[in-house]
Formats: C-alpha cells, sequence, structure tokens
C-alpha cells in the first residue's frame, strides 16, 4: 500500500450544470447532493482504503487552490498541484505522473475525477484494489474501470471489451467510440461488449511514462524535462512556462486511444454517475409523487417531471411545466427543456459572449 498514490483531477468548470457550476466556484468544490460533504471531499474520503493520507495528490486551477485548502486541509501545499492554464487531461496527468515518478520511481496510481457520484463504495474499493494488484505485477499495462451500462446513453464514452483475452481480472480492450448517437448506443447495449469509459485510470508509474514518450512525447519530454524542479520552489514558475507550451488534448484521445496492445478495462457496477449534467442529477436524486426533484423554496402545480433548483431565500412558485430544469444560481436563471440540455454548454458561451463573463 505504501507505493499506491492517488490523483484526483480537479480543474474542471463543469460548465454542463451551468448555472450552478461557474467558473469561481464549479461543481467539485459544492454539496451537491446535500449530504453535508462536497465532491471533492467524497471522492477523498473514497480512497482511504487504498492509500495513505500523504499518498493523495490534487490537480486542480491555481484560482482553486484556497477552494482545496479550505475543504481538504490535511493536503500539504507539495501535493496540491496548480495549473496555470487549463489544457485537458493529458497534461495534467503528466504533470502529477512525473511529479510522482521523482519521488517514487515504483509508485501505483488511481488516476480520479473530483466530480463523479459512487453509490457501491465497498464494491468500488474492491475494483481499486483489484486492478492496483495487476498493475503492481504488470508494469507494462494501462487500466481503466467500465461501467456496466444501464441504458443507452449518449453523453458518455463507450469501451469494447474482449471477454476471450484476460489478463487476470482485466479484459483487454478492442476499441474506444466517443459519446456514440442513440442508434449505435442501443447497439452497444445490446451487444453485451461495451461498457461506459468512466474515465478513471489505474497504471504503474513506468507504464504510463512509457506511454507518453511511445504515443505524447510532446507533452511527457516537457514535463521530464523539468523532473528536477519538483517539490522545489522552482516548480511553479517551471510549470507556468511548461503549461503554456502544452497542446490540449484528452488522455483519452492522447494514449488511451493509441496504446490499444496495453490497454485493460475491468467492467464493474459501482453505482456510478459523472453527475455531469442536470438529467443525472435528476436520476440520482430523491423525486416526489410527480417525479419531480425539488431543491429550495419551491411551490409546484401541474408540474412533473421536472428538477427545480433554486436559492432557499427566494420563493419560486412553477405552474404547467413538464420535464424541464429550472436552476438558478446567484445571478443567472436557466430554464431549459431537459432533453435539450446538451446544449447549455451553448447558452454558458453566449452568456459570456453577448453579456459579460461575470454570468460564466
Amino acid at each position: 500500500m505504501k507505493n499506491n498514490y492517488v490523483v484526483i483531477m480537479a480543474g474542471g468548470i463543469g460548465s454542463r450544470f451551468w448555472p450552478f457550476s461557474r467558473q469561481n466556484h464549479p461543481k467539485q468544490f459544492q454539496d451537491i447532493l446535500g449530504t453535508g460533504k462536497t465532491l471533492i471531499q467524497q471522492t477523498t474520503d473514497r480512497f482511504k482504503e487504498v492509500c495513505s493520507q500523504e499518498n493523495i495528490y490534487i490537480v486542480t486551477n491555481d484560482i482553486y487552490y484556497d477552494l482545496v485548502k479550505e475543504q481538504l486541509p490535511f493536503i500539504p501545499d507539495e501535493q496540491i498541484l496548480l495549473e496555470p492554464i487549463m489544457r485537458n487531461t493529458a497534461p495534467c496527468i503528466a504533470y502529477a505522473c512525473y511529479k510522482i515518478a521523482a519521488k517514487n520511481p515504483n509508485a501505483n496510481i488511481v488516476i480520479s475525477p473530483a466530480d463523479h457520484i459512487i453509490l457501491k463504495e465497498g464494491e468500488f474499493t474492491r475494483a481499486v484494489t483489484t486492478v492496483l494488484d495487476e498493475t503492481a505485477k504488470n508494469q507494462d499495462i494501462l487500466a481503466t474501470l467500465g461501467i456496466q451500462p444501464s441504458r443507452p446513453d449518449t453523453g458518455y464514452g463507450y469501451i469494447q471489451v474482449l471477454f476471450n483475452q484476460p489478463m487476470g481480472a482485466l479484459s483487454k480492450v478492442k476499441t474506444f467510440t466517443e459519446k456514440p448517437k442513440l442508434e449505435l448506443a442501443q447497439a452497444f447495449m445490446e451487444s453485451g461488449d461495451f461498457v461506459w469509459n468512466a474515465g478513471i485510470f489505474i497504471w504503474h508509474v513506468q507504464a504510463i511514462l512509457k506511454a507518453f514518450k511511445k504515443h505524447l512525447p510532446s507533452i511527457g519530454d516537457l514535463f521530464e524535462k523539468i523532473s528536477h524542479h519538483y517539490y522545489t520552489e522552482q516548480e511553479k514558475e517551471t510549470i507556468k512556462e511548461t503549461y503554456y507550451m502544452c497542446k490540449n488534448i484528452s488522455i483519452d484521445y492522447g494514449i488511451m486511444e493509441k496504446a490499444k496492445d496495453e490497454v485493460y478495462v475491468l467492467p464493474c457496477d459501482l453505482g456510478w454517475s459523472d453527475l455531469g449534467t442536470w438529467k443525472s442529477l435528476f436520476e440520482l436524486s430523491e423525486k416526489n409523487e410527480h417525479q419531480n426533484v425539488l431543491h429550495g423554496n419551491v411551490l409546484a402545480y401541474d408540474t412533473t417531471n421536472c428538477i427545480i433548483k433554486t436559492p432557499s431565500d427566494r420563493l419560486v412558485v412553477v405552474q404547467g411545466l413538464s420535464n424541464y430544469i429550472v436552476a438558478e444560481k446567484d445571478n443567472v436563471l436557466l430554464i431549459c427543456n431537459k432533453d435539450e440540455e446538451q446544449r447549455i454548454k451553448q447558452y454558458l458561451t453566449e452568456a459570456k459572449e453577448k453579456k459579460g463573463k461575470e454570468f460564466s
């Protein structure tokens, strides 16, 4: 267990969850489900049986440093990796893995988003430790957790699994598919060969460094070159220079889809949700007799199948809505059909361009 590390990615804005998730206070730092803990606090707690506290690293945007310190006061500064600009998941993961390798070249690493929900936490711990055992033994493979799909969802990426080519508990990956159209998602469900891509990765640090050198050297070389600056006073300034030289690319596109021969998956049933959209919050939340999710001071009449999340100090009266999102946060009120929620990112972009950055 001393070689087990966890990297929690906490730099995103959560734009599909606008206006509740805002640039100055994104969803990972909020208690969205009313549990008494924010999403990043829940995520950190989830790994308490996987690795020791001193082996948990947080990667986030530098503007969220104070939020991390406030919510995770036990994480020391050297384990809070601050990104000066957003460059997607490949640079984020490279930074964390090259830094950890500088301290422990035998590290076995779990990469996890900060804002996912796992309802079956015992099963999650078993799955993660099972894969960590495999990656400790085989330092060439790149592993991921695959979620057994419950519906033909078009909002998730899919992984095709070769069940007849296992490695211990893991099965080989055949293909990755990004967010398919509904007809293709239905075909994936019917085939039984596909799982959702949860974006949770597990590997030995030497495996991922080798993969960066092979598949994404333009990023790997940058972070390897500055390895002598990690854990020093020069790290922050050096990282700033490095990030501006990095291209914007995800770990999925940059490495996982290219490294097919080395990629394995563990299909799981974890009660998982990426909590990326209002519809996903609706599905997870308790509903009243009219199938409404009401958070706030709300009176609803002739209203069904809606999610309404508004400030508790303001009375909101709704009549005659069906299948809608009504969300108010600070200076923005959103009213949107649930089936059109993929347009929320567009609404956010246009609000920022046409009305001002204060609405983002």
